[in-house]
Formats: structure tokens, sequence, C-alpha cells
């Protein structure tokens, strides 16, 4: 089958060397601008079309996604609401993989937060796309367990490869027309925001008390927006913005990422609160 797939992160690449080799991927659309940038550079390399774009109004009425002729459109992870006008220029719409249990966490940031409140599973869900956020019907949903080395980078990359393979089965619905929809129970629908960089500092004062807390929104925000406060580190210094990274790894404002144990012994005597903290935990 011809699909169009939509998506603009390195997260998605197993998404599109799935469609590249097993269905008639007629067009990548990303908002990715730069020749190196993850999807742009795959495609190339695949000789695969794609095209850049910046803004929703340019997906309406586009000529290249119109001459593409596919029934069929996938998006994940896009960064772009997908006008109602462009949804019903394909004849069976556009799919859109998520990745969590919806109507659990729709929005842009599922994985985050299921880290950050401690949950155990989550999965991937593939759902008709329509003109609410992460709204559709379900075609297909896999759970998937949240390891407790879990960052939301791992997360989501393992949670994109899962829905890759679960892509592939759906495909193969719409081809012989064996596609079941469930409507979301939209009363138990939660909701997720964009994070911003202040959202990742922790104030040092807490670790003794908040401490789960503090673990779990370093693996939340890895890579993004990062656990980060400001330390006095000598007594006669400024303080400077530490930030907190994942296998008990710490990087000092412009100095490489060290060890847990490393920081100890280079900064004896930065805050005491700190210090003492990173002695339970190393």
């Amino acid at each position: 089958m011809k699909v169009v797939f939509f998506g603009a992160s390195r997260m998605v690449i197993p998404v599109i060397e799935m469609l590249h080799f097993s269905t008639d991927l007629a067009l990548v659309v990303t908002t990715e601008q730069g020749s190196s940038d993850p999807i742009p550079f795959f495609c190339k390399t695949k000789n695969i079309p794609f095209i850049s774009l910046t803004k929703s109004a340019d997906l309406i009425s586009n000529p290249q996604i119109a001459q593409a002729m596919a029934p069929l459109g996938i998006v994940a992870d896009f960064g772009l609401i997908i006008p109602e006008q462009t949804i019903k220029d394909f004849e069976f719409g556009i799919i859109n993989i998520h990745p969590s249990l919806l109507p659990k966490y729709r929005g842009a940031t599922p994985v985050q937060n299921a880290i950050l409140n401690g949950d155990t599973k989550t999965g991937i869900s593939i759902i008709a796309l329509d003109n609410h956020v992460d709204h559709g019907a379900i075609i297909n949903q896999i759970e998937e367990e949240i390891r407790p080395d879990d960052t939301a980078k791992s997360l989501y990359e393992r949670l994109f490869k899962l829905g890759s393979t679960s892509l592939q089965k759906v495909i193969e619905g719409y081809q012989f027309g064996q596609i079941k929809m469930t409507p979301q129970n939209h009363n138990d629908a939660t909701f997720t925001k964009m994070l911003t960089k202040e959202e990742g500092f922790f104030d040092i004062s807490r670790l003794a008390t908040e401490s789960e807390l503090f673990q779990r929104m370093v693996r939340a925000y890895y890579t993004w927006p990062g656990v980060w406060a400001k330390v006095q580190l000598t007594k006669e210094a400024e303080p400077k913005i530490v930030k907190f990274l994942p296998n008990q790894q710490i990087q000092v404002e412009g100095k490489n990422e060290m060890s847990y144990k490393d920081f100890a012994n280079g900064y004896p005597n930065c805050d005491k609160r700190l210090l003492d903290f990173i002695k339970i935990n190393d």
C-alpha cells in the first residue's frame, strides 16, 4: 500500500525504515530543516522522497502530498497539528502512533509523565487521527514494561520500535479491509503538556526528603529539559549550574560529565546537602 509519513525526530526513524521496506512509502513530511538532521539525512541516504515544512498551514492542499496519491497517512512525533482538511485528503485518513496507553497521557510528553509518576507499564497506541489531540478511535494497543533504569530517551526509542512492528500489521488490515476501531473512553483521559527548561530545576534542599522524586525526574527529563540545580561548589565562589544525568553522572557548568564519586573528590567543599546525597547514592 502507498503511504505518506509525517514525523520529526530521531525516535521515529524505525517507523520510516519499516515503511520503506514493507510498503510503498511515497513521501516523508518533516519539520526538520537541516540536511544533517536525522530524518532528512536518513531519507537522502535511502533515496526516500521528503519535504520539510514549518507550519500546519503548509499541509493544506500541499501539491507534493497530493501528488503522492497515497490512500493512507501515518504520523508519529510530528510536532505540528495536521488540519482536518489534510486528514480528509487521504482515502483511509491518517493514523497516529502515540507512545502511551490512550486515553492516558494524551499530548506532548506521555513518556516523561509515565516515568515521573512512577508507572510500571506504558505502551503504544495506534489510533485514527481526528481533529482533537490524541482523541481518535483505537486500532491497536500493545503494553510495554517501564524498566527501573529507563530514561525518556530509551523508552521512547523502544516504544517507537514496538510501534513500527504493530503498524505493519495495521497496514495489512487496511489492505484486506479488516480494520476494527474502538472509541476511547474520553472520561478517563489524562493530559500532558510541553516541558520548559525551568521545570528541570530541583532545589537541593529537597534531596533528603524527595530523593525518589528526584531520581524519577532525572530519568524522565533526559535528554530534555534535564534536571539541574544552582550549587555552591566552594565557600568563596558564586553558585554554578550543575546538571544531574542518569547512571549517577553529574556535570558542572563548563565541565565534562563525571561520576558522583569523581564529583565528590573534586569538590569536597561543595554544599553539604549535595555531598551527603551523593555519598548515599554513589
